[in-house]
């Protein structure tokens, strides 16, 4: 596979991030940040789960997105 080419559109990019079971069913999902910027760029990406309501946490070169708007609570 030619790395260059893109393989999704901005919306289908989005679309397939949240097909996933885990999206689906409110749970956690992660995708690496040169990904979110090399697909759709992070404003994109940001603005997307700001509509949603869904947190997003960075660290490490990964985002990490939890697909429900329940409370975050840090226990440690």
């Amino acid at each position: 596979m030619n790395r260059n080419l893109l393989p999704y559109t901005t919306e289908g990019w989005i679309a397939h991030l949240f097909s996933s079971q885990a999206a689906r069913d409110g749970g956690v999902i992660r995708r690496q940040v040169r990904d979110v910027e090399r697909y759709v760029g992070r404003d994109v990406f940001l603005t997307e789960m700001r509509r949603r309501g869904y947190p997003v946490l960075e660290n490490s070169g990964q985002f990490i997105i939890i697909c429900n708007q329940e409370p975050i609570r840090r226990v440690v």
